[in-house]
């Protein structure tokens, strides 16, 4: 007979690490699939708001919590529109965290807190409603309760559509460059067609200083990081003193959608719940908080004090309460930056003469 584990987590990110941390560190029997292997490179900005710098803590073992010591720390944000440069402080600070080396972590912690985890496992399909029987590329496992954090363009999750046209490609790309200079904020340039992010990031061990620098762009726009930096006259003046540091990676195509947090009875976390605009830089925020969220509402059903029906539906609540109003406030800001210039305009000089409009926006993506 299979085991029946009280919990399957289908994706090792950090959405699905921090629900499969939470629920074997209350005792439950946790079996965390991954579908490809560690270390490796993901198209993400790196950055981790100043909101979830504790949980990080938290969810991280004793021996890898040096990762967060040697986090670059992230005290401002620029925005470079239309020939303007509008700066705001970013307080508390965020820190920046390169993915290779924060999935690592997450990962190892969760094996160190109990959780059953394997790599370069296909999850093909699965059925039930609780037990659920998942199919996998080696055979088959039970479990009492399911997460997907397999992310947005797993084929366990509905293909949505694009917020703005269907027929528009959407494009993310990333790579690490060795600058000179040293500069610790988070910078934006928005183009017509897209935006760069760049802030500092470790990746050489101390070596040299470096940067991030991740790119949504539309395809018929650009298609490389140089065609990228080529769009906005003063990145690509920037960009002309780096050196890559490695190969950069890509993914596509980005959509947005509604958030989802729970289908068929499954609890969807991360991108597989939904995907937030990159600019607002809460992406792993998101991850890891609804990570934490689902395996909170999961421990009293694993305790035996409610059903999974009643779980789910708290995860669901909980979600829209704590985490969907992020969603709304991004898809507000994307509609601004797709306003005709003479619009943005105005908009950008009430922003430069009022701090408090900008820190009211940034708090309200956090």
């Amino acid at each position: 007979m299979k085991t029946m584990h009280d919990l399957i987590v289908i994706g090792g990110g950090p959405a699905g690490t921090s629900a499969a941390i939470t629920c074997a560190r209350s005792g439950a029997h946790v079996l965390l699939l991954e579908r490809g292997r560690f270390p490796r490179q993901k198209v993400c900005g790196e950055f981790v708001s100043a909101e979830s710098l504790g949980l990080l803590a938290d969810l991280l073992a004793p021996q890898d919590k040096r990762l967060l010591a040697d986090a670059v720390r992230i005290p401002s944000a620029r925005v470079f529109l239309d020939g303007r440069t509008i700066e705001t402080p970013v307080h508390p600070p965020a820190a920046s965290i390169s993915r290779l080396s924060l999935d690592g972590a997450l990962w190892n912690s969760a094996e160190q807190c109990g959780a059953e985890s394997r790599q370069q496992i296909v999850v093909q399909s699965i059925s039930g409603n609780g037990p659920f029987l998942v199919a996998t590329s080696v055979g088959e496992f039970q479990s009492r309760a399911l997460i997907n954090a397999a992310g947005r363009w797993s084929n366990l999750s509905r293909t949505p559509v694009n917020w703005r046209d269907a027929g528009v490609k959407w494009l993310g790309l990333k790579g690490h460059f060795a600058e000179s200079s040293k500069s610790p904020s988070v910078d934006l340039y928005f183009f017509d067609g897209g935006y760069c992010g760049v802030q500092p990031v470790n990746v050489t061990g101390g070596l040299e200083q470096s940067v991030n620098a991740c790119a949504m762009v539309r395809a018929d726009r650009a298609s490389t990081l140089p065609e990228v930096f080529s769009c906005h006259p003063a990145l690509e003046e920037r960009s002309c003193r780096w050196r890559a540091l490695g190969d950069s990676v890509s993914t596509s195509p980005l959509v947005f959608r509604q958030p989802e947090p729970e289908r068929n009875g499954i609890l969807m976390v991360g991108d597989a719940a939904a995907f937030v605009d990159p600019f607002v830089g809460d992406g792993i925020s998101l991850a890891l908080r609804s990570g934490r969220l689902a395996g909170e509402r999961l421990i009293p059903f694993f305790a035996g004090d409610l059903s999974l029906a009643e779980a789910v539906r708290n995860y669901r609540s909980s979600y829209e309460q704590r985490l969907a109003s992020v969603f709304r406030m991004s898809s507000k800001l994307r509609q601004m930056l797709s306003l005709p210039r003479i619009i943005r305009t105005t908009i950008l000089s009430l922003l430069e003469k009022s701090p408090a409009i900008r820190q009211y926006l940034v708090s309200k993506t956090r």
